[in-house]
């Protein structure tokens, strides 16, 4: 490995593990609610995936797991497929069109192209598969305060950087669906947002009243257009 390649790789695992590998229950939870009605069985490719925390949350639903990430957390499952991968260069490795549901949590911002990024996702999903992507909320009341006074939405200010990277709207995330060919898209919320200067959340009935102001994160959902479609 050259030097610049061995630099390029150590930065992309420390922005990595610099996010734990984990997210909040909330952003779980909500791409299983998003799964109601829509998939079960088959593979679930987990891109970003982390420690593998979205699994128990959907395990139900499927018959297999691969989860891909730049590094193997120490508390990914043992019995659980994993492939690494830097997400970095668009490419995950794994065959055209083999996964019934491909979800990303709270990944895309963390990388340099997210067009590529969500490129790929469409070509490993099959005909007729959904692809699911979370990404921090830019437009909750929260964020956009934020960014009034201090110029930087919430979650990319600089105590985030340089793991989070690439700022994505909700017309964003929609646009780029669109260039995929995905259609049936929708965005959800997390329905959990934090209290402007303070460690508290929004009472959960609040939220769902104003879903878009008081989350602090937004999911979309599309499926790739099958074959008879």
């Amino acid at each position: 490995m050259t030097d610049i390649a061995y630099t390029k790789q150590f930065g992309v695992e420390q922005r990595a593990r610099q996010s734990l590998g984990t997210s909040d229950a909330a952003i779980y939870k909500m791409v299983a609610g998003a799964l109601e009605g829509r998939s079960t069985g088959g593979l679930l490719v987990d891109v970003g995936c982390g420690n593998g925390q979205l699994w128990p949350f959907v395990s139900q639903r499927f018959s297999r797991y691969i989860g891909v990430d730049v590094v193997r957390y120490e508390d990914f499952p043992a019995d659980a497929e994993f492939k690494q991968v830097d997400l970095d260069t668009g490419q995950t490795s794994l065959p055209d069109d083999s996964a019934d549901v491909v979800a990303s949590v709270e990944t895309i911002e963390h990388l340099e192209n997210p067009r590529a990024f969500m490129r790929e996702l469409a070509r490993i999903t099959k005909p007729g598969g959904w692809i699911i992507v979370t990404t921090p909320n830019q437009l909750s009341l929260l964020s956009l305060i934020t960014l009034l006074f201090k110029k930087q939405f919430s979650a990319f200010q600089d105590v985030h950087y340089p793991a989070h990277l690439t700022a994505l709207l909700e017309i964003d995330l929609k646009r780029i669906a669109e260039e995929c060919g995905l259609h049936k898209v929708s965005v959800l919320y997390s329905h959990q947002g934090r209290i402007i200067l303070t460690p508290y959340h929004y009472p959960a009935s609040l939220s769902r009243l104003f879903p878009r102001a008081l989350s602090d994160n937004v999911l979309l959902i599309g499926r790739k257009l099958s074959q008879v479609e």
